[in-house]
């Protein structure tokens, strides 16, 4: 990866690749921001709308547009682009054969052109298109995530944290699997230093925690958000910031990111959410937790689902 100047390409700019440009500005995460995308007055009017506050940023970045082939040189390309909005009734799911197809399209271009970067996979349903994109680059599976289930991960901890009245950076409680329906909390290893969250939850508020009315609600947060305004945009910008953040620092804090497996959880050939630690390189391994049988049950499902879906790309 370039140490010299850390450049960050995002690849659309719809309301999530906008959103994490501007999430990127803010907080000073690379030196130059490469904006990509087919219309070409949106991205240069990005370009320009964030060149101004950047204006106001103690660092200095470069904002810039280019054509997706011009890619040799950057070190993480984002990709958000989307097949088109969901209808109601749909799920992510529903997305997969536009964007897709969108995919097929741009990462063999960015190939042919020298791209040797890390691709973070920000567009649903994103462990089937991180998968894609791991087969169609040829990349080593380290340089090739998606965002997973980490905005789902914040959302647990964050509902959590206001019914504990902790900071939400003191729980340790996760989500795997799919970034989708089938993903599910990892509650054997859920805890507050050590505490198991049953415990401190009953303890704090009298009653027993309501595993599954919490995992619902953890589910169906993104889909309420996009009922509401039509889209979500900044909890997965910050998602994408915090990544990518992660990454240039070679932090080797474990995100539970979609990474592709092989052999791990027990299985393999597919991208699904799991714990892992990030370096520059980007995964620098992954973690295998001993799930309970009850969670290794739902991580199969979960893995069975991905796998049906990789079967349905184009």
């Amino acid at each position: 990866m370039n140490t010299k100047a850390r450049k960050v390409m995002i690849i659309g700019t719809g309301n999530v690749g906008a959103s994490a440009a501007y999430a990127l500005l803010n907080q000073n995460i690379a030196e130059e921001l490469i904006l990509v995308d087919l219309n070409r007055d949106r991205v240069e009017g990005h370009a320009q709308d964030l060149a101004d506050a950047a204006a106001y940023m103690p660092g200095m970045m470069t904002i810039s547009t280019r054509d997706v082939s011009e890619c040799a040189d950057v070190d993480i390309a984002v990709i958000t682009v989307s097949g088109g909005p969901l209808q109601p009734g749909q799920t992510r799911l529903d997305e997969l054969t536009n964007t897709a197809k969108i995919v097929k399209k741009i990462v063999p271009q960015m190939m042919a052109n020298g791209f040797n970067g890390i691709f973070l996979i920000a567009t649903n349903p994103c462990d089937i298109i991180t998968w894609q994109v791991w087969k169609l680059s040829g990349l080593p599976r380290n340089q090739v995530i998606g965002t997973g289930v980490w905005l789902d991960t914040t959302r647990l901890r964050r509902s959590l944290a206001q019914s504990l009245d902790i900071g939400a950076q003191s729980i340790d409680a996760f989500i795997l699997g799919e970034h989708g329906d089938t993903q599910f909390p990892v509650w054997s290893h859920s805890s507050v230093y050590g505490s198991p969250i049953a415990e401190v939850y009953r303890r704090k508020t009298g009653q027993a925690l309501d595993r599954e009315r919490l995992a619902e609600q953890v589910r169906r947060q993104g889909f309420d958000i996009y009922a509401r305004k039509g889209c979500t945009e900044y909890g997965i910008a910050g998602t994408i910031a915090e990544i990518c953040r992660n990454i240039f620092t070679g932090s080797h804090r474990a995100l539970a990111i979609s990474c592709v497996l092989d052999g791990e959880y027990g299985a393999k050939d597919i991208a699904i959410g799991v714990p892992a630690v990030l370096a520059q390189n980007g995964v620098q391994q992954i973690i295998e937790l001993q799930l309970a049988e009850d969670e290794q049950a739902k991580f199969q499902h979960s893995a069975s689902v991905i796998a049906a879906n990789i079967a349905r790309l184009p």
